[in-house]
């Protein structure tokens, strides 16, 4: 948790300002049992309604200067526990936006999100609280037993008792029941992702005639949520009932031992509610200290999950230029020198011994099987992740020595999905080049086979797009996709089944007007068509992360048996229509 602190350093003041503001609450809070007990003591004994007034006023007075000091303290503790939770998820989200693939996979999509909301939340609840009670409920409670030893030193005696036996019990409770809220924590994250299961795969469930064992699942799940939330409950139940046995008998303490001392004239009656009165104040703040301390323990979990990210290597490491770094073969666009991948060390490898290169201006054609291997491939062209063993190569320089930000500029990637961004289409298009003029975007249109249904759409390039292109079908996205690629005029271009939605005739027309573009691309088509990579100069046929085929679309079909399967799978011993 210390290691986020510096996010309060601009909000100083506040930080300052919010405990203090409390702190007087808290001094006047202490003073109103002392004006309770001399009402009780002069006035009503008295029977002076002028000094009851007088003390009424004052004490209306103290309770509005509380108000203002609650109020004022509240203020500035929120306005710096929010402004530290803005500094933390801007941190957060810009980290994550230049986390490795490697880094994001390793944290997970879901994980990165809960973290930089969810908890970024917590850790703001909690300084939230830190500001506003941290010094508060020890000084009220430690306040209020120096007031009762000045109300009466012999009765104040109870509260060196009850304080001690007060803090057993809430805390032990607090330490027995966190672990226990944990437990009910992923029982209930058991009942909801089942819950999700069933709603996603409910044609699944139903196709397959699973309704009752789903159900059945269920209720396991809900059942055992159900035992350890009762036997959480039963156990937190403990809390109020043995703080109040406590409490009473301190109370029935006080009442006995101040009854005597007034009857021997020591104390006055007012002095008795007086202490009864901070007796009350001291129960009120340990249960607001034990909450306290049991989300402060939440947050500082939480925060180590926030720091963990924040702590995670940014980008890819830039390696030395080696020796043989220098370019040899000016025509060897992209090499590729037996080449191994493994995600995550220890790991099975992805990739293993690929070895090829292509020259510059050429296309190459990658297929397999799903989980072959083919994205791994082209993922290292841009150095997503590292590779395991080998090198890849452009220009004779291995990528890994080359700055980040110059690689990718270089490479135009679309990738297996299609990700577009709710706006216009105009500003995803100027993702690829942001100055792009219109002229520009549409030509990257036209060469994406978009031109046409872009002019056809109301406003054009400002016509807008919904969250996930939702408004736009499959196919009309990944054109898109592929446009965006293209304004920036890659020297690089992969297409990593990126025309998968297209049908045969619009891919054909697509990749008849990649190969004609002016500023000619090096061009990796992973695809699962044969139809898609036919015309490639070089075609890979991966299978388990290696090359079990390499050359032209003829060479193939006479020498590789498993790209010659797909080809008749898909065409039967015939030849493509449209192509």
């Amino acid at each position: 948790m210390r290691k986020l602190i510096r996010y309060l350093s601009p909000y100083k003041k506040e930080a300052i300002l919010g405990p203090l503001f409390k702190m007087l609450e808290a001094f006047f809070e202490l003073l109103i049992p002392l004006l309770v007990a001399n009402i009780v003591n002069e006035g009503i004994a008295n029977g002076d309604r002028t000094y009851i007034l007088q003390r009424c006023a004052v004490m209306l007075i103290f309770g509005v200067v509380g108000l203002v000091c609650s109020l004022s303290a509240q203020f500035f503790s929120a306005k710096a526990a929010v402004g530290m939770s803005r500094g933390i998820r801007h941190d957060l989200f810009a980290r994550v936006g230049k986390l490795s693939f490697a880094e994001t996979d390793r944290f997970g999509a879901s994980t990165l999100l809960s973290r930089a909301t969810a908890d970024v939340g917590q850790v703001q609840t909690a300084v939230n609280l830190v500001l506003r009670l941290f010094l508060r409920s020890p000084f009220i409670v430690f306040g209020a037993m120096v007031m009762s030893f000045i109300v009466s030193p012999r009765a104040a005696l109870v509260f060196l008792v009850t304080i001690p036996a007060l803090s057993v019990v809430i805390f032990g409770i607090m330490l027995v029941g966190i672990p226990l809220s944990r437990k009910v924590q992923g029982a209930l994250d058991r009942v909801v992702l089942r819950t999700r299961e069933n709603l996603e795969g409910a044609r699944v469930v139903r196709a397959f005639v699973r309704e009752d064992a789903s159900v059945r699942e269920f209720v396991d799940e809900n059942r055992e949520l159900t035992h350890l939330q009762r036997f959480s409950g039963r156990f937190s139940a403990l809390l109020n009932p043995l703080t109040y046995a406590i409490l009473n008998l301190s109370i029935l303490a006080i009442i006995y031992l101040g009854g005597k001392e007034v009857n021997t004239g020591n104390l006055r009656t007012g002095d008795v509610i007086a202490l009864y009165n901070y007796m009350s104040q001291i129960l009120v703040e340990l249960v607001k200290l034990a909450n306290f301390i049991i989300i402060i323990t939440k947050a500082c979990a939480c925060a180590g999950r926030i720091n963990e990210v924040l702590e995670a290597p940014e980008g890819m490491k830039v390696y030395p230029p080696e020796n043989g770094d220098t370019p040899q073969h000016v025509s060897q666009k992209v090499e590729f020198c037996d080449v191994s991948l493994a995600y995550s060390k220890g790991a099975k490898e992805a990739l293993s011994h690929i070895d090829f290169s292509i020259p510059s201006g050429k296309t190459v054609g990658i297929i397999g099987g799903t989980g072959s291997g083919k994205s791994s491939l082209v993922h290292l062209i841009p150095r997503f992740y590292d590779v395991s063993a080998g090198a890849v190569k452009i220009d004779g320089k291995d990528v890994r020595t080359l700055d980040e930000r110059a690689l990718r500029s270089r490479i135009g990637v679309v990738p297996q999905k299609a990700a577009l961004f709710s706006g216009t289409i105009r500003e995803n298009l100027l993702w690829g080049d942001a100055a792009a003029d219109d002229d520009a975007l549409f030509a990257a249109l036209d060469a994406a086979v978009a031109g046409d249904f872009v002019r056809a759409l109301p406003g054009g390039l400002d016509y807008r797009i919904e969250q996930g292109g939702r408004n736009l079908s499959g196919g009309q996205k990944q054109r898109l996709t592929i446009a965006r690629a293209l304004v920036r005029r890659p020297e690089i271009l992969i297409l990593d089944d990126s025309a998968s939605a297209l049908d045969y005739a619009t891919d054909a027309a697509l990749r008849r007007r990649i190969a004609t573009l002016p500023f000619a691309p090096t061009l990796f088509i992973v695809s699962q068509r044969t139809a898609s990579i036919r015309d490639a100069d070089l075609i890979l046929v991966l299978e388990n992360g290696e090359i079990i085929g390499k050359g032209t679309h003829e060479e193939l079909l006479e020498t590789c048996p498993v790209y010659r399967e797909i080809h008749t799978a898909q065409f039967g011993n015939g030849e493509e229509v449209g192509v």
